[in-house]
Parts: C-alpha cells; structure tokens; sequence
C-alpha cells in the first residue's frame, strides 16, 4: 500500500472522532468504516466479551458459534478470556488457535459448501487506554492475510475505539453525577415539614 492511500486510510478513521458530535457513541459506525477500509468483518467487544458493535463484509462469510456480531450479545466466555491475554496486536491468526472450529461457520449454510476455518484470517488488537484494558477489536477475512499497512489501521482503529469507550464512560458518569446533584438540590429546597412528611 502506498504511504498516500495509508495517510488516506488514517485520515478516514480520525475524522470519525472529529465528526462525533452527538453524546450517543455508535460502535457500528467506526465498525463500518474499518470494515470498509480492511475489507473485513469487524467486532468491538467490551472487557466481559459484549458484543458493542460490528460490520460485515461481503467478501467474507460471518463465523457463528462461540462468537456473535449481534450487537449486546456476549460471546463465549473461554474465547473472551483467550483475547483478554493477548497483550499487543496479533496478526494473521488462523482461528483455530482461538478455538474455533469448522462448525463455527454460519450455521445456514450448506455445510457441503462451507469454506473450511483454514481459509479465515484474524488480527485481535487489545483496546488499551491510560493502562486499563477496555476491550479488544476483533478482525478476520478469508483467503488473504493481513499486512503492515493492515496492522497499523487496525492499532490505530483501537485507539479510536478506546477513546470513544473512554468518552462514553465519562459521559454515563457525569450524567449520574448531574442526577445525584439534582435529588440533591431538591432535598435541600424542601421546606422543614416537607422533609419530616418524607422521613
């Protein structure tokens, strides 16, 4: 890959933090857009293994079993944990290593003409900010692997990701924080037989 397409690359996953102005993060839209850029599937997955967003390629028959792109489903908890120990990205996996098997290609298909696990590829990237881990970025596609300009799209969509569960976090705590602040100022508005009548 060219350094220009690279930079093209970079600049289209940046612009999604530029351009997220609404309080609400949608994980699908950053999982679209690395799907676009990877032509592959692509899963955010939260520490416990949730399922927070995903993007499908045409290219690439979905997987089935011990994991799901249906956004707020869990995945399988030993497969879930077998990412949580990979420490730095992790390119060109064959997904039997991960415990995937054969019958983990999409249950409605012909079983005859399913593409044997053999033929999949997957880079698993940690999700990492300030030290604390706060999910992976699951990749895969069939019948080509990843290279270097792949990798570093994909530590950098991590990133992305990372800061948007970050923003979130903090967006979810300010609101509880604004409530508590709110029954707060109430209680303290209530007059002295308002607050024995409560009591």
């Amino acid at each position: 890959m060219s350094s220009i397409l690279l930079l093209d690359k970079t600049r289209k996953i940046g612009r999604l933090l530029h351009n997220n102005s609404s309080s609400k993060v949608v994980f699908n839209d950053i999982c679209q857009v690395m799907q676009e850029i990877l032509a592959s599937h692509v899963i955010v997955l939260s520490r416990r293994g949730k399922v927070l967003g995903a993007a499908g390629n045409s290219m690439t028959d979905p997987l089935g079993g011990i994991i799901t792109d249906q956004v707020g489903d869990l995945i399988d908890p030993a497969l879930n944990d077998r990412f949580l120990s990979v420490l730095s990205t992790k390119e060109n996996i064959f997904l039997h290593t991960l415990g995937f098997e054969d019958e983990h290609i999409l249950a409605g298909q012909n079983k005859d003409n399913a593409e044997s696990i053999k033929t999949y590829q997957a880079m698993v990237s940690p999700i990492d900010i300030a030290g604390e881990r706060l999910g992976t970025l699951f990749i895969y596609k069939q019948n080509d692997s990843y290279d270097i300009d792949d990798i570093i799209l994909c530590e950098y969509g991590a990133t992305v990701v990372g800061l948007e569960m970050t923003r979130s976090v903090n967006e979810e705590q300010e609101e509880s924080e604004r409530r508590e602040q709110n029954v707060i100022l109430a209680i303290e508005s209530l007059s002295h037989s308002e607050y024995e009548a409560i009591g």
